[in-house]
């Protein structure tokens, strides 16, 4: 049979109603089984495939979950969209993935558009300026409007919205605990300006570990970075101190890499003349020489989980009432930069 054919002309060559053949495709009860069996080989025998366009436009859905990411340089934002779109395929759903390159009007209108029927569901990872203005209307109206909703690892602390996110305050801990134990005593932390939730976090872990060694608080060791600014050139001041740290503890695995490009430029030796822990555990965290102790972030994880919530509430047809929050426990894993017995110098 020539072209692509329907539902209406097998039910034409059996002799059947079109609702017929619809109930033998679902395996309903409500037709007899030899009337089944000889409907599906033929449908087999003719290669038929459902129109799911056509289904989907029938039930308003599109089958399709949107995620709006910061950026997709970054490995831990990589690793949650694999995540993602592994738990969505498991749903039979497909996946749009936007970029809001961290700007707040670029997110407004990726959102606007992909909630316009392009999608069933929003995951987000909320762009730096929407912090930095703490403007988060467009997700206020998605909130009115019930619909699904979830964010993950960046989430405004304000808006009732169902989130996964990592045990940033834990990270920071285990972090600064695990350089305290080294030896540590002047401990620096190189973190987010405060309108951005995870830097904030972490710096709250730190400042626990210190406070739990009965170690001060020197706030001219607390670098929040402009990445706007050089990054290298505000991570130099740290190193042009008097008395300059002896460990340091970076919130993601880029700054960790250049306090360690800089450790380098200076001759000192990581880990013997300067500690440094890292987080994300990408792939910067194991290339680097010597390897860098960071705390894992678990972003396919997170990824599966932001997609078990966010299609609950597209599969029950219920916007959850207040917010479900998923808290993912890190973990720390010790290399070669503050750990000098697995560290080995490279043979000149």
């Amino acid at each position: 049979m020539a072209g692509k054919i329907t539902l209406k002309q097998i039910a034409q060559h059996l002799g059947v109603a079109v609702s017929t053949v619809s109930k033998a495709l679902k395996n309903s009860n409500e037709i007899s089984q030899e009337t089944k069996d000889r409907i599906l080989k033929y449908v087999n025998e003719v290669h038929y495939t459902p129109n799911h366009l056509a289904i989907n436009l029938r039930q308003q859905k599109t089958m399709t979950i949107g995620i709006i990411v910061p950026e997709l340089v970054h490995h831990f934002f990589s690793r949650v969209i694999s995540g993602v779109e592994n738990q969505a395929g498991r749903y039979n759903y497909n996946v749009l993935i936007s970029l809001s390159n961290d700007e707040l009007d670029k997110e407004r209108k990726i959102t606007e558009m992909l909630t316009n029927g392009y999608v069933d569901g929003l995951l987000v990872s909320v762009a730096k300026e929407s912090f930095e203005k703490q403007q988060f209307d467009h997700f206020e109206k998605l909130l009115s409007q019930k619909f699904p909703l979830v964010f993950f690892d960046r989430a405004p602390i304000n808006l009732p919205v169902s989130k996964v996110i990592i045990d940033d305050v834990a990270g920071g801990y285990q972090a600064t605990r695990h350089l305290i134990e080294q030896g540590a005593r002047r401990i620096a932390i190189l973190t987010t300006p405060r309108h951005i939730s995870i830097g904030a976090d972490r710096e709250k872990g730190y400042r626990k570990a210190l406070l739990e060694a009965d170690m001060s608080i020197d706030e001219s060791l607390i670098l929040r970075i402009d990445e706007s600014q050089s990054i290298r050139d505000q991570i130099k001041k740290l190193f042009n101190y008097p008395l300059r740290p002896d460990a340091i503890f970076a919130v993601n695995e880029n700054y960790a890499s250049f306090a360690l490009k800089e450790a380098y430029n200076r001759s000192l030796k990581v880990p013997d003349d300067l500690l440094i822990v890292g987080f994300t555990d990408g792939f910067i965290s194991k290339a680097t020489i010597p390897s860098l102790t960071t705390i894992a972030q678990h972003g396919f994880e997170m990824g599966q989980k932001a997609v078990d919530i966010l299609m609950e509430q597209i599969e029950s047809g219920k916007y959850f009432e207040g917010q479900i929050v998923n808290i993912i426990p890190t973990n720390l894993i010790i290399r070669e930069s503050s750990n000098q017995q697995l560290h080995r110098p490279l043979l000149k």
